[in-house]
C-alpha cells in the first residue's frame, strides 16, 4: 500500500533475536518502549523484544501480525494486529505506534485504515485497541462508556475518537513498593485465610507448570475471558486444557523470564479456584508485573483475591529480592480488586483507556 511516499509492508518476525535479520523486530520493542515513556512516562510498561518473540512465533492460540510505515525508505510508524484464534473469534486487537515526532502527517490515519481492511480481510467484525494517559488532569477529561474512571484526552485518544472508535473502559495502572515493611501483607493474607476457612488452601509454583496441575490451571484461566470485568467490550471466549497451558508457559519464559502463581484450591471440589501471576523479566532487578488475577464468580466473597496477591507478593520477595516494585492494571469498575490493592499498598501511576469499532 502506498500513500504519496508512504509505504506499508509487512513487519519482519525472525527465527531469534541474534540472527542477521533481527533488526526490524528490535526496532518494533524499541518503538513500543518509546512510545509507552511518550503517553505515560513508564517506558518498562513495554515488554523487551525477547520477551514478545516466543509468542508472535507461536501462532496456534493468537497469530501476532504487523506492519511498518515507511516514508521514502525512512520508517515512521508501525501497527501490530493480534487475531485470536478461537473458533468464530469476531475480534482484532491492534497496537498503533506513532512517535511523537510523526504525528499528524497521515501515518497514523494510514496504519489505522491498514489495521481495518486486516480486520475485515481475516473476517473480523470489531476492532479493539489500547491507549496509555498519564495521572493528571487536563483541560479535557474523557469518560467511558462504564461510567467509571476517566483519562487526560492526549492525540492519540482524540484521533481515535475522530475515527469512530469509542471508549469503552479505563483501567488503573497501579504500583507497589517492593522494599516496603511486609508486614501488613502477612497480617493480610492471615485475616483472610481466617476468613476463608478449611475449604480453601494456597498452593503455589514457578511456570513451567507441574504436569498434575495443568488441567485445573486451564480451567480457570478459560474463565478470564468471562468472569473479568469487560464493560462492553465484545470478548472472544477462550478455551483452554492442558496443551494449550504448556504453550503459554513456553512463551512467557522463553525470553528468560520468571513467573510465579500463587493460587488457592476449593477443597472439597479439588479445583484451582483463584489465582494471581507476577512476572519478571531477565533482568531480575527490574519492574515486576502483575500479569492474571481472577476469583471465579462462584468464590468470590471468601477472600481469596486478597490471599493469593499477598501469598505472592510475599514469595516474590523471596524470589526476586531486588525488584523494587509491582506494576498491575485493573478496571475501574472493579472495585473489590481495587479495595484489596489499594489496603495493601498500591497507588496509582497511570491509566489505560480500552476503545471499540464495529466494522
Amino acid at each position: 500500500m502506498t500513500t504519496a511516499t508512504l509505504t506499508i509492508t509487512p513487519l519482519h518476525v525472525p527465527a531469534a533475536l541474534d540472527a542477521d535479520d533481527a533488526g526490524e523486530f528490535l526496532a518494533y520493542a524499541e518503538l513500543n518502549r518509546r512510545i509507552c515513556d511518550e503517553e505515560a512516562g513508564i517506558p518498562e510498561l513495554a515488554p523487551s523484544a525477547a520477551e514478545m518473540l516466543p509468542a508472535w512465533l507461536e501462532t496456534a492460540d493468537t497469530l501476532h501480525t504487523g506492519f511498518v510505515a515507511r516514508r521514502d525508505g525512512v520508517p515512521v510508524g508501525m501497527v501490530t494486529i493480534d487475531f485470536p484464534q478461537e473458533e468464530g473469534a469476531r475480534t482484532a486487537v491492534f497496537d498503533l505506534l506513532v512517535a511523537a515526532e510523526h504525528w499528524g502527517r497521515g501515518v497514523e490515519q494510514a496504519l489505522l485504515s491498514y489495521a481495518e481492511n486486516e480486520a475485515r480481510a481475516r473476517g473480523r467484525s470489531i476492532l479493539q485497541t489500547w491507549t496509555l494517559h498519564r495521572a493528571i488532569e487536563s483541560d479535557r477529561m474523557l469518560i467511558p462508556v462504564t461510567g467509571w474512571g476517566r483519562i487526560p484526552a492526549n492525540p492519540l485518544s482524540e484521533f481515535y475518537l475522530d475515527s469512530g472508535l469509542s471508549l469503552e473502559q479505563v483501567e488503573r495502572n497501579s504500583e507497589l513498593d517492593l522494599r516496603r515493611d511486609p508486614e501488613p501483607l502477612r497480617r493480610a493474607l492471615a485475616d483472610a485465610q481466617r476468613a476463608a476457612g478449611d475449604d480453601y488452601r494456597t498452593i503455589a509454583w514457578l511456570l513451567p507448570t507441574p504436569p498434575e496441575l495443568r488441567d485445573g490451571y486451564a480451567a480457570v484461566l478459560s474463565r478470564l475471558s468471562t468472569d473479568a470485568p469487560s464493560g462492553d467490550l465484545e470478548i472472544d471466549e477462550e478455551k483452554w486444557d492442558a496443551e494449550r497451558v504448556v504453550r503459554r508457559d513456553r512463551q512467557l519464559t522463553g525470553g528468560g523470564q520468571m513467573v510465579s502463581v500463587a493460587a488457592v484450591e476449593h477443597v472439597p471440589s479439588g479445583r484451582i479456584v483463584a489465582y494471581n501471576e507476577l512476572l519478571i523479566g531477565p533482568d531480575r532487578a527490574g519492574v515486576t508485573h502483575q500479569f492474571g488475577t481472577l476469583v471465579l464468580n462462584e468464590h468470590r466473597g471468601h477472600r481469596l483475591g486478597t490471599i493469593v496477591k499477598c501469598a505472592n507478593l510475599l514469595r516474590w520477595r523471596e524470589l526476586t529480592p531486588d525488584s523494587p516494585r509491582v506494576s498491575t492494571f485493573n478496571a475501574e469498575e472493579n472495585r473489590p480488586m481495587l479495595d484489596i490493592n489499594e489496603a495493601i499498598g498500591f497507588v496509582a501511576v497511570s491509566y489505560a483507556g480500552a476503545w471499540q469499532k464495529a466494522l
